[in-house]
């Protein structure tokens, strides 16, 4: 190990060696259906455009998802939201940050993204896209989830006492939307009863949408059920010690003064 620290020392890497401190919640629904392959579908929209080829599959198939929208998105994005908000029993909005920044304080960058750096700015993160979800919806969100689905513990803490809910995930069906259409395919067709699965629907120009239609039809086809967060039970493991149950996790509350965490 500390030839490996000596390594990454001399090639430049040091700053991505305190990454190993840092979290990558696995989240799993409790006691799933056991007449049906049951998953949860998660959808981030971190910027961009909207993909309909999963969007428009979703509501003419009627199949429920969780999606994870960024105030960028949301102000780039007003036909994309309408169809969200015009379908209430299919789409739960959720909180994904206001600009689209990982929740991360001990390193610069986090796969090519600028992390936060500090709680200071983890917290205007977050309350930022609450703000921006609850403004387009009238409803303020209950779960988080920042960009990389990655998080240094004291930032774990710091969204837990703003009273959200980390949302982790148990299969990564496209890989931040880097994969091609059949493996994106097959990795959701494969997707186990009590998966909480995560992909994206704000990459139009990328193969990965076409696969990511492509496994949900199948699982449909297969006999999967489709829940939203909001309506079961989670397993959440936010690190070593900190596994708990979720019960629909609860609304953040409005107006709530943020904690202040001691950051030096």
């Amino acid at each position: 190990m500390r030839l490996v620290r000596l390594l990454a020392v001399a090639l430049g890497l040091a700053p991505f060696a305190a990454q190993a401190a840092d979290v990558e919640p696995r989240l799993t629904i409790v006691a799933p259906d056991a007449s049906a392959r049951t998953v949860a579908l998660t959808l981030d929209a971190c910027s961009g455009a909207t993909d309909h080829r999963v969007l428009d599959m979703l509501v003419a198939e009627a199949i429920p998802a969780t999606v994870f929208v960024t105030h960028r998105w949301i102000r780039s994005n007003p036909a994309g939201l309408a169809t969200l908000k015009a379908h209430p029993e299919l789409f739960e909005i959720e909180n994904h940050g206001e600009n689209h920044v990982p929740a991360v304080t001990d390193v610069s960058r986090v796969f090519g993204l600028k992390t936060a750096g500090s709680l200071e700015a983890v917290r205007a993160e977050v309350a930022g896209g609450a703000a921006a979800v609850e403004a387009a919806t009238g409803v303020r969100p209950r779960w988080y989830r920042d960009a990389t689905a990655r998080y240094s513990p004291d930032a774990v803490a710091e969204i837990k006492a703003q009273g959200f809910s980390i949302a982790g995930y148990s299969l990564n069906a496209d890989m931040g939307a880097s994969l091609m259409a059949p493996t994106v395919a097959r990795r959701v067709a494969a997707a186990k009863s009590g998966d909480v699965i995560i992909a994206h629907i704000n990459q139009p120009g990328r193969a990965a949408g076409e696969g990511l239609a492509a496994g949900v039809r199948a699982l449909k086809a297969a006999g999967a059920r489709f829940v939203l967060l909001k309506d079961v039970e989670t397993q959440s493991d936010d690190g070593p010690e900190t596994a708990i149950a979720v019960r629909k996790a609860a609304p953040a509350q409005p107006g709530a003064a943020p904690k202040k965490v001691k950051t030096s």
